[in-house]
């Protein structure tokens, strides 16, 4: 006859947890665990910002959302439901170019154009959309320019067989010159 012997030792928690099947304590913790648990009772209110797990927080219509570097990119491009001046619906068809330019729908802007031929202003108003775009492209001009004349002394190039060829240098006076020229041309076309 064979003997039945278990050779195989059971620890504590296994004896526990066989025990509280039997008794049919099914839910019962056979074994002690030891941890941390994290704060939660912090209460945050609607506008609050927080800075959690190295980002930062804040409570915007009830919702938590994490607060990134693009949130005004976002705002810039993104279309509300309702137009912020006359409270109607956005049609995004029609009306996105216009958020995007001016933060109303397209409604408003053929209002307010109305309201100002009405009143007379309206040459004086295309006037001045015409010399802000002027002044913006005289800016990026002149930024560009500076790039150029900054980075004039590079006159190498690696051609595509992997050789360095120098190029004859650009005279710096004459860039500014050209500079100076385009910027009195541009200044012209305002009117």
């Amino acid at each position: 006859m064979k003997e039945n012997v278990l050779k195989k030792q059971f620890a504590e928690k296994d004896v526990q947890r066989l025990r509280n099947l039997v008794q049919g304590k099914y839910a019962d913790k056979s074994q002690v665990s030891v941890g941390f648990t994290k704060e939660t009772n912090q209460v945050h209110n609607e506008g609050d910002v927080w800075e959690a797990d190295g980002r930062t927080w804040t409570i915007k219509d009830g919702i938590k959302q994490n607060v990134t570097k693009l949130d005004k990119a976002k705002e810039a491009i993104v279309l509300p439901l309702f137009c912020p001046n006359c409270k109607k619906m956005m049609k995004p068809k029609l009306d996105k170019k216009w958020f995007q330019l001016y933060k109303h729908c397209f409604d408003c802007q053929i209002n307010f154009e109305q309201a100002l031929r009405l009143s007379g202003q309206w040459e004086t108003y295309l006037k001045e959309v015409n010399n802000q775009g002027i002044d913006g492209l005289i800016q990026d001009f002149e930024i560009w320019m500076d790039e150029e004349i900054k980075n004039k002394d590079n006159d190498s190039y690696i051609t595509e067989a992997g050789d360095i060829e120098k190029w004859s240098s650009t005279n710096e006076n004459l860039l500014i010159q050209q500079k100076e020229e385009a910027i009195k041309y541009l200044q012209s076309l305002k009117k």
